[in-house]
């Protein structure tokens, strides 16, 4: 498949944004690709790179009113990571920010965002608020809360972490040679964290800057048995490396990533119980676990959810109750919310 580039990219644009999509329905990217234009940036300050991961049909003869302002790169079916990476290989901005084909940024709010970059060139990463409400846009008014800049370790060591790719902007000059790893669901939970050990400045805002979109057909609420296997696998994995990374690193850098495993952990459990309600399954997966010094989970005060969770789980009545009721249909919790 051969690339296509519909314009030149500046030397140094201001942000690059960058779309990867698969087979989804032009009104999506274009909506996706209308709310990047509405932001007040001019041609030189934005780089827009959309990333074609091997759909059957090209969307970009559908996308003609966009083909001036956008770097069009078609690529053979590779996956999430693979689309992403690609755009990071070749994006020039000063910030990068991934935007999911079938989302949108919030203009007002991801407006402040960039201001935010624009009164702050030492900061190498503002971290947003994101919404699932459909009628986000006309509730933009909220408080746009801005905290004082700390380092990434320091914001993991005292926060949970939404690890989603979408919800910060980045400098490209942190980045190294941290890319995403292909072939794996949940890849965003292993970029993410390592993503913050890199910065020295991190803002974070209130305000709502992503529009998060749920398709029921989507990747991410796919529950078939091979896809719940290899969702949990892929996680397992990425505990695990995680763990390995934090213990060599030093004790501020070991504890705030150290946190972030044991959520991780803490939501991995969670979802064999709700996903497979099988106590073998659970069993097996909670001895690798208990190998590698990772169960039963830590004391720590994080949260309340935490601490209640960390103390049903560790002992087997406790985890025979969270599976008996995980057969009546209980919500599964949102991906790191404890």
């Amino acid at each position: 498949m051969q690339n296509h580039s519909t314009t030149t990219p500046s030397a140094m644009p201001l942000i690059s944004f960058i779309i990867p999509a698969y087979d989804l329905p032009v009104h999506l990217l274009s909506e996706c690709l209308q709310s990047i234009l509405q932001l007040p940036l001019n041609e030189e300050e934005r780089e827009i790179i959309l990333i074609d991961d091997g759909s059957p049909k090209s969307p970009l003869q559908e996308l003609t009113d966009y083909a001036e302002h956008i770097i069009y790169i078609r690529q053979k079916n590779s996956g999430l990571s693979a689309a992403r990476n690609k755009g990071l290989e070749i994006c020039q901005g000063r910030y990068i920010q991934f935007v999911d084909g079938d989302d949108k940024l919030l203009p007002c709010g991801y407006t402040h965002c960039l201001d935010i970059i624009k009164n702050n060139p030492q900061a190498d990463l503002v971290m947003f608020s994101h919404t699932r409400d459909e009628l986000a846009e006309r509730n933009e008014t909220r408080d746009k809360k801005q905290e004082t800049p700390v380092s990434g370790t320091h914001y993991m060591r005292h926060n949970n972490l939404q690890a989603g790719a979408w919800g910060y902007l980045f400098k490209r000059s942190i980045l190294g040679d941290l890319r995403f790893t292909n072939g794996i669901l949940h890849e965003d939970e292993e970029f993410t964290p390592l993503l913050l050990l890199r910065s020295e400045q991190l803002i974070h805002t209130t305000t709502i800057a992503y529009y998060y979109r749920v398709r029921p057909h989507s990747i991410i609420q796919a529950n078939d048995k091979s896809q719940t296997h290899k969702r949990l696998n892929d996680k397992e994995r990425i505990i695990m490396h995680l763990a390995d990374i934090a213990a060599h690193l030093s004790t501020d850098g070991r504890t705030a990533l150290q946190r972030r495993v044991n959520q991780l952990t803490m939501d991995y459990i969670y979802n064999i119980i709700t996903r497979t309600h099988s106590e073998e399954e659970l069993n097996t997966r909670l001895n690798r676990l208990h190998q590698q010094g990772l169960f039963p989970l830590p004391h720590a005060d994080y949260t309340q959810k935490y601490k209640w969770f960390r103390r049903l789980s560790r002992h087997a009545i406790g985890r025979k109750f969270m599976l008996a009721i995980s057969k009546y249909g209980i919500p599964k919790q949102q991906e790191s919310s404890m």
